[in-house]
Order: C-alpha cells, then structure tokens, then sequence
C-alpha cells in the first residue's frame, strides 16, 4: 500500500527535494505541499494523508500549533505527525509529543534516514530519538504545569505484567527489535504488546505511552548525564 505524505515547510527548495526524495520510492507519494500550519491543517483534512511532514517554525500558524489542531480532529485519527526540527528543544519536545506528534527528524537526515522514518511513523509506531526522550522528561521534571496532569498509577493495573514490562522498556528508547531481543520474544509479540497497551491506556501512539511511562512512575528519570 502507497504511503501518503503532506509536506508542511515555508522553505519551497526544502518541500521540492523532499517532494523528489519522497516521488522516488515506489511505496511513498506526495499528495500536497502546506506552507504554513493553517494550510496544513486544512490540506489534511481535504487529502487524509498518512503522514505529514510538519517544519516547527513556520509563518502564521506554527508547525506545533497545527500539529495540535490535526492531532484533535476525529477525521484526522488516522494521519501521523512527524515532526521536522533542525533541534530538538525540551519545549517542543514536550509540547508536540503531548499534541500527539508521532516523532522527530532532524532536517538535516540522510535520505534512506527520512524514508524509514516515515514508514516507521505511517505503521503506527513513534521515532523518538534518545535526545528527544531526554529532552521530553527532562521539560517533565522542570514544569510545574506538567507535573499537574500526572497520570494515575492506578492505570497501569489495566495492563499485564508483559504489557507494563514491554512499555517500560519502550520508554527507556528502545526499538521493538532491541525489546524483542532483551525479553526473547518475537518483533511481533512486542508489537502486539504496544498496541494493546496504548489501547488500554488511550494512548495515540508509542510516543504517548512514554509520556504516561515518565508520568505514572512506571519508569523513573535518570538524572545523571
């Protein structure tokens, strides 16, 4: 199945070398070019793309703003935000993934790096790289205003003891491959894991269940490095 992406990025030479990068692999297409969030926003909800490739800093209606208004929207439930940043800051870490952005990439990526992260994205699993994970529970710790949404630890008593251990793991950065091989289970079993306990928590995607990880106490900061 073609993968649909919406390019959202004010920088028309960025949007056409993404369009090429994109129009050349025969599972991905380009289905509308966004220049600023508001067009985003709208352009999504007029093409369903799978995946939108939001820039951050766009005139008007930023990239997190958008992402925000895409990410509520009932006939958007099935597009997946992935954000484009030239750095990932512990405010619009935070703020995105809470949004319900599936991930980060740097702007600067490899071409085969761009392409894996949209199909990770588009199969419903998050790209967190370990910088945004540590910028995320690190705005966590220092944000009052976070701290007052804790999710009860009661929650997580909705899960099995495979699922919170998978979750777990999952929160710490690591890929489905790597928990796979940590537990001796199989990529699929860990899959099947994630989605049940992102189910049983409403979580959007894997990027939110780190997010209820960190809150709910299941995993504990590390403050050290």
């Amino acid at each position: 199945m073609t993968i649909r992406v919406l390019l959202a990025d004010d920088q028309a030479l960025l949007r056409a070398t993404f369009r090429i990068l994109i129009d050349s692999d025969p599972d991905m297409t380009v289905v509308a070019e966004a220049t600023d969030g508001q067009q985003a926003v709208q352009l999504t909800l007029e093409h369903h793309p799978d995946v939108v490739l939001m820039d951050i800093r766009m005139p008007g209606t930023d990239g997190l703003a958008a992402t925000a208004d895409i990410c509520a929207r009932t006939e958007a439930s099935s597009t997946r935000v992935l954000i484009l940043t030239t750095f990932e800051n512990d405010e619009n870490v935070a703020v995105a993934l809470r949004s319900g952005a599936s991930g980060f990439l740097g702007k600067d990526v490899g071409p085969d790096v761009l392409l894996a992260g949209i199909r990770t994205v588009a199969a419903g699993d998050s790209l967190l790289s370990p910088m945004a994970t540590r910028a995320l529970i690190t705005r966590f710790l220092a944000s009052p205003a976070d701290r007052m949404h804790l999710t009860a630890p009661e929650r997580l008593t909705l899960l099995t003891e495979r699922e919170r251990e998978v979750m777990a793991l999952a929160a710490l950065g690591k890929s489905n491959h790597e928990i796979a091989d940590q537990l001796v289970l199989s990529h699929l079993t860990v899959r099947t894991h994630i989605s049940r306990a992102m189910t049983k928590l409403n979580a959007r995607d894997r990027a939110q269940l780190v997010v209820i990880a960190y809150q709910s106490g299941l995993v504990r900061p590390s403050l050290g490095g």
